[in-house]
């Protein structure tokens, strides 16, 4: 198809979405199925994200879904944190005072488990540590939680995509029961591009806004297209879910990071299929209202 009728048909497409929805979210209205809530690097709101003790706040919160952000070690070890340098959520500064800028990927693994990833936070958090990938996944597990992992900055590092889908494997997460529980998410089109190649069964999801003529393309290998939620709209959100993805579904969309009352309700009513949130909580209690 010709760019210029690819424009008139996503322009038209997008039109006749707004004029035909209703006000209320189309996909409670057929199914009573309320989104799903993901506490955002394990619910940052409440305790240090991306470590440990944030899983287990967001289980006592009963959040089913927890996000994370995967990096890698100067010596290959996989390891959650949300930033590639390691100045704000650890005393990186204080322990290793000479290695400014302090990026991950310019530390080992003994280097970084030296780190208190906690402290910032409170002080009832000082001492936690930043996670490997493997003791976070295990952790979720131990929960029975559902995981939304993010491959942060992967053009930071070159084959990381095989090397999470391997430790995944080897920690039992790509057996039928546990992909259920699980969507691997980049910003990166190439990135989520690779995980398909290589685990065509994983669920992936793209992060950002991609224009409606780009989707066809995204849904070869994207089950989810998953925006900011001040980008989305009813209209948007409905152009989406018109597409089918890899797995033969409808494209979802879980939008972040939404953490009031009122936003919550708001991109409920668009019909998205899952919430980020800092406050899972905040979110669950205004999606029962």
């Amino acid at each position: 198809m010709h760019a210029r009728a690819v424009t008139a048909l996503t322009t038209a497409l997008l039109g006749t979405v707004a004029l035909l929805l209703p006000a209320t979210d189309v996909r409670a209205v057929e199914d009573g199925t309320p989104p799903v809530v993901i506490a955002h690097r394990a619910g940052s709101a409440h305790a240090p994200e991306n470590t440990l003790a944030a899983v287990d706040k967001a289980a006592r919160l009963g959040a089913l879904w927890v996000e994370n952000d995967v990096q890698r070690t100067r010596d290959g070890e996989l390891v959650v944190l949300h930033d590639d340098s390691l100045q704000r959520t650890t005393d990186v500064e204080q322990v290793f005072p000479g290695r400014a800028p302090w990026k991950v990927k310019d530390f080992t693994a003994a280097e970084i488990a030296r780190l208190d990833a906690g402290g910032w936070f409170s002080a009832a958090y000082a001492g936690a540590r930043v996670p490997t990938l493997k003791q976070y996944v295990r952790r979720v597990d131990l929960h029975h939680q559902k995981l939304l992992l993010e491959l942060k900055n992967p053009e930071l590092y070159p084959g990381i995509e095989r090397e999470t889908l391997k430790l995944l494997g080897n920690e039992g997460w790509l057996d039928r029961e546990h992909r259920s529980r699980l969507i691997v998410q980049s910003f990166s089109a190439d990135s989520l591009r690779t995980v398909h190649d290589l685990e065509p069964a994983v669920k992936t999801g793209l992060l950002g806004t991609p224009s409606v003529s780009h989707l066809p393309a995204y849904a070869a290998f994207a089950d989810q297209i998953n925006p900011s939620y001040t980008s989305v709209s009813r209209a948007y959100v409905s152009a989406v879910q018109a597409f089918t993805g890899p797995h033969d579904k409808p494209l979802e969309v879980f939008t972040w990071t939404v953490d009031t009352a009122d936003a919550a309700r708001r991109v409920a009513g668009y019909g998205v299929d899952g919430i980020i949130t800092d406050k899972p909580d905040v979110v669950r209690e205004a999606l029962r209202e």
